[in-house]
């Protein structure tokens, strides 16, 4: 939702930052890091200028070839941006997803596993990994089963060597996001995984009280798309 108050996105940036830092306290979380992935799909170039100008540097985007059209420029400008992939991803995207993205969330099937771990290997790259769980096992979404995330983690770690970083989830919309977020951070705690990609502009809030990690908030700072 994006708040009427403010008139730009820079205010709006601020003052998510503000609620992100007074839902850290009100969660006893004051001294741990939560990320803001701003979520930039969308939105061209010059919108996305003014944020970062503003001192945000973690961005998120949904698709690779957007991606591709708009980010290595501002990548080459602003050494320290760090793009985050957080929409589905195609295995013939691959290689080029690793070349352009410092962390992929949407690892979620072994037939994606397998095509990342020649793209490292042909690209010397390696992005930070996330899997994608999909909580309320939606048949539109993407993600893998939470029946199946046990199984789907070791698989990732033991066949093809990848440090797995984080989690990350979408919760249904017309079901309390909480289920969603308490179930994540289950499966992350018995699999010894630390990072919890979950919340957006309608629910961060709530996510950061589950241990959220990184947030991903984007009309809540550019608007409605």
């Amino acid at each position: 939702m994006v708040d009427e108050k403010y008139n730009n996105a820079c205010d709006r940036l601020f003052h998510v930052r503000a609620q992100i830092d007074e839902a850290k306290q009100k969660a006893g979380r004051e001294n741990e890091k939560v990320s803001l992935v701003c979520v930039s799909k969308f939105f061209s170039t010059d919108q996305i200028r003014p944020v970062i100008d503003a001192g945000q540097r973690i961005f998120g985007e949904n698709r690779v070839q957007e991606a591709a059209e708009k980010w290595p420029e501002m990548q080459r400008e602003f050494k320290d941006i760090e793009l985050h992939l957080i929409g589905p991803l195609q295995t013939n995207k691959s290689v080029q997803a690793v070349k352009l993205f410092d962390y992929i969330e949407t690892l979620d099937r072994p037939k994606l596993a397998r095509e990342l771990a020649k793209a490292f290997d042909k690209t010397g790259k390696t992005p930070k990994l996330f899997i994608q769980v999909n909580t309320g096992a939606e048949h539109q979404k993407a993600g893998v089963l939470p029946t199946k995330a046990d199984e789907f983690i070791q698989i990732c770690r033991n066949e093809y060597q990848f440090e797995i970083s984080g989690l990350m989830c979408i919760p249904p919309v017309d079901e309390e996001a909480s289920l969603h977020f308490s179930l994540l951070t289950k499966i992350a705690e018995r699999n010894g995984i630390k990072s919890l990609s979950m919340g957006m502009s309608g629910d961060f809030a709530k996510a950061i009280r589950f241990g959220a990690t990184h947030v991903r908030i984007g009309t809540a700072i550019f608007g409605q798309r």
